[in-house]
């Protein structure tokens, strides 16, 4: 397994200098083209890594499905449906609806900013502190990596910069479907997108949703196996933002994004795999990580269709 990832990972080296970085985050924009690792974790134990499958990155839209599990195991599936709709957008993840229709929950899904920006009024908390340390307890869990933390000066760059998603969740504000401060909120998705993670952590959570709510290695529940069909599920519709039927068509299998160019897939029952390189296409997806996942659905023969 190992020297077939990195005879593919050498294969799609060349796609690391295409594409451009998500720029529009200033800190975003210091990230080195070059930069390209993978891991993939399966459900036997077995591991294989290459490149720089431990570089660490900001996990940007990667904690969507994390922040989905933790609203689930918060509130439940029937609260969590009521407030997030499932269907996909056909929009890009930041889009703003200008239509003069009234914003219903079902015209937002979890995986674009709007629903993420819905499911951190849901996450429970004494404030929103406790809200954030919660989410960050999950991912380390999930990861089975104590040590990730808050990347501060991503945060500093995102909070500073990221009006859209201002006037994003202020809409939200306008038709009821936030019931808390909007910058309080806010503050809980920047710094939710700002944290820490590495290819082998992306592997481990990905793993984890393979695997219905177990852990690697010790394969304890973190929560129910209903919730991991509810994500996987739409991670396949909605997590390559509006490419996911392209994705679904070339990759076949669950995965999420980020624009600081994670991508996080889930081959149900069989692996989790973790890979990273910042080089985006204008969807916002790593280009060389979608060819590797390309050529390694093919080659392992990973499409659930």
């Amino acid at each position: 397994m190992e020297e077939l990832l990195e005879q593919l990972l050498e294969e799609c080296r060349p796609y690391t200098r295409s594409g451009r970085l998500a720029a529009y985050i200033p800190e975003l924009a210091n990230a080195d083209m070059g930069d390209f690792g993978a891991y993939i974790l399966s459900s036997d134990g077995r591991s294989a890594c290459a490149g720089d499958y431990n570089k660490c990155f900001t996990i940007q839209s990667i904690v969507k499905p994390i922040l989905l599990l933790l609203a689930l195991m918060d509130n439940g599936e029937e609260v969590v449906r009521s407030k997030v709709g499932v269907e996909a957008t056909g929009k890009p993840f930041d889009a703003i609806n200008v239509s003069d229709q009234a914003l219903l929950s079902e015209h937002i899904n979890p995986m674009v900013n709007m629903g993420a920006i819905a499911m951190c009024n849901l996450i429970k908390g004494d404030d929103y502190n406790d809200k954030f340390n919660r989410l960050l307890s999950l991912t380390r869990e999930l990861a089975c990596n104590p040590n990730i933390e808050l990347n501060e000066s991503v945060y500093r760059s995102e909070k500073m910069t990221g009006n859209k998603n201002r006037a994003l969740a202020f809409m939200l504000k306008t038709y009821g479907m936030l019931t808390d401060e909007v910058e309080d909120v806010l503050d809980l998705y920047f710094k939710a997108c700002s944290i820490s993670v590495s290819s082998k952590d992306l592997a481990h959570i990905g793993f984890v949703l393979s695997n219905r709510g177990k852990v690697a290695g010790t394969y304890k529940r973190i929560f129910n196996h209903e919730y991991a069909h509810y994500v996987n599920a739409i991670l396949m519709t909605c997590g390559m933002y509006d490419g996911s039927g392209d994705f679904a068509v070339r990759v076949g299998v669950p995965a999420k994004s980020g624009v600081g160019g994670g991508i996080m897939a889930v081959v149900p029952t069989r692996m989790g795999i973790g890979i990273y390189s910042p080089g985006l296409d204008d969807k916002g997806n790593s280009i060389a990580g979608i060819k590797l996942l390309e050529k390694l659905s093919k080659r392992l023969y990973l499409s659930i269709f």
